[in-house]
């Protein structure tokens, strides 16, 4: 069964050798496009078909055509994605604390799911 990837990490992806593989320089967890924009997300889907259909090779890599913010330079979203300040750090501790906690009341209710 013919299979096109479509991914934003280009060296893992490069690196497992997928028959094809469609590229969107987004950040991660967004593959396919800006969450809510239905239009960029139909267009990414059509050139992964599209992709499907005109590989005449192995590990044929195509780059989406598109920006994760207009006006950008390509790059530009890559300074703010999951950077953490002084201001975030507390409250991004206090949710760990209470998923660790979560996680072992479940453990010890037998509900914890098993990786």
């Amino acid at each position: 069964m013919p299979t096109a990837v479509v991914g934003s990490a280009r060296d893992v992806v490069d690196h497992c050798g997928v028959p094809r593989f469609l590229f969107t320089d987004f950040p991660l967890g967004n593959p396919c496009g800006r969450p809510w924009d239905r239009e960029m997300q139909l267009s990414i889907a059509s050139l992964a078909l599209d992709l499907l259909e005109s590989a005449r090779g192995p590990r044929t890599t195509r780059q989406a055509p598109f920006r994760w913010a207009e006006g950008e330079r390509d790059d530009a979203w890559r300074r703010g994605y999951l950077r953490i300040d002084d201001a975030q750090r507390e409250v991004l501790r206090r949710a760990g604390e209470r998923r660790r906690a979560q996680q072992e009341r479940a453990r010890r209710e037998g509900t914890a799911r098993s990786d």
